[in-house]
């Protein structure tokens, strides 16, 4: 009877194995790929987002000419970098870190992203605006999370564009959005935590108080 119960666990334990291997083959794995590596496949205002295969895959560091650094081909944190770059010229105070840490926990709704200098609203909260950095939360499979911009905005949804979903995944997704009684906005995806917004005047005012204000 042991035997036999050994013999189970021990057959259970290589089915549970080989399934987790598998998962993690075909999740690194982009066999019959779409496009290239570096591929072109959308544009959001002229920014372009290039195809990357695998979520895990990384070629080099991409910075501008001046020595900013936008992050790694082909990345989702490098595509919301660019286009904040390329569209706002913002440069982020602190331009490294996985897509997860954009957004702060622990700062007040509405509140100066310092590491960033966005403004930053939490889902639910003040409704999304076009432009705006969607940030994502980690999961058991994926703790660096993911980011991208809100390329659509409705009264009943948004659309965002992203580069590095995934080998198979598109570039731009619809998420359902509703107001809720509070009047507050919620993005219904559970991933998603909130958003940061670019304002040129705020962050202008964020800078000249930060100059003046003794250390």
């Amino acid at each position: 009877m042991k035997r036999k119960i050994t013999k189970r666990i021990i057959f259970l334990i290589t089915i549970i194995g080989i399934g987790i291997a598998i998962y993690f083959i075909g999740r690194n794995a982009y066999f019959g790929a779409k496009y290239p590596i570096g591929e072109p496949i959308d544009t959001l205002n002229n920014v372009i987002v290039y195809y990357n295969g695998s979520t895990r895959n990384v070629l080099e560091r991409n910075t501008t000419k001046d020595g900013y650094n936008l992050g790694l081909k082909y990345q989702c944190v490098e595509f919301v970098k660019r286009y904040y770059y390329e569209v706002y010229d913002h440069k982020m105070p602190d331009s490294y870190g996985h897509a997860v840490s954009f957004f702060d926990k622990y700062l007040r709704d509405g509140s100066m992203n310092s590491r960033r200098e966005l403004i930053q609203y939490k889902n639910p909260g003040k409704k999304p605006q076009i432009g705006d950095l969607i940030v994502m939360d980690k999961t058991l499979w994926n703790r660096y999370g993911h980011v991208a911009i809100v390329s659509e905005v409705t009264g009943n949804d948004i659309e965002i564009t992203q580069q590095n979903p995934g080998p198979y995944a598109e570039s731009r997704v619809r998420i359902p959005m509703y107001q809720t009684n509070g009047g507050a906005w919620f993005v219904n995806h559970k991933r998603v935590l909130g958003w940061l917004h670019y304002d040129k005047e705020q962050i202008k005012v964020y800078r000249e108080t930060k100059m003046i204000s003794p250390d």
